[in-house]
C-alpha cells in the first residue's frame, strides 16, 4: 500500500434537483468536477457537518432524505492533493433535497456549481464519485458499505 498521510472522515451529498438533474462543483483544488463534499468538523454529527458543506459550497439548503452508504476501501477512497498529502476518507454519502436558497458558487474551494443530466455528466469525474453516484441512482432501500 502506498504513503497515507491522514485518515478523515468526510460527508459527499447526492442533491438532484425537480428534473432529477445532478448537483455538481468544479473544485478549486483540483480543477475536476464532483458531488458537494467536505469534512466533518469536530463536534459535528455527519449529518449537520453535510447541511454546512452544502450551505457553504453551493448556497442551498438542504434536508437528508437517506443515507446512500458509506465507503472506506482504500482502492477507491485514497486521494492526492495536488500539494502532495495522501488522505484517506471514510465518507459517508447522502441523498438529500433541496429546502431553500439560491444556487451560486458560494466558496473559494469551487470554480463553478450546476445541474447536470443524469446522462451527460461530465468525463472528468473525481475518481470515487461515480460509483456514488451510481449507488444513489439505484434506488436500493438498504445503504451500501464499500
Amino acid at each position: 500500500m502506498r504513503r497515507i498521510d491522514e485518515l478523515k472522515a468526510g460527508v459527499a451529498i447526492i442533491i438532484l434537483n425537480k428534473e432529477k438533474q445532478i448537483l455538481l462543483q468544479k473544485r478549486a483544488d483540483v480543477e475536476l468536477w464532483g458531488i458537494p463534499s467536505g469534512h466533518i468538523e469536530i463536534g459535528e454529527t455527519v449529518s449537520e457537518a453535510a447541511i454546512r458543506e452544502v450551505k457553504e459550497e453551493t448556497n442551498l439548503d438542504i434536508s437528508i432524505k437517506k443515507l446512500i452508504g458509506v465507503y472506506s476501501d482504500p482502492h477507491s477512497q485514497v486521494f492526492e492533493y495536488p500539494n502532495g498529502k495522501v488522505i484517506h476518507f471514510i465518507t459517508t454519502c447522502f441523498l438529500a433535497e433541496i429546502t431553500g436558497g439560491e444556487l451560486k458558487c458560494n466558496s473559494n474551494e469551487s470554480l463553478e456549481i450546476k445541474f447536470f443530466e443524469q446522462s451527460d455528466l461530465p468525463q472528468d469525474l473525481l475518481k470515487m464519485h461515480p460509483r456514488w453516484l451510481e449507488d444513489a441512482l439505484s434506488n436500493k432501500e438498504l445503504a451500501f458499505i464499500r
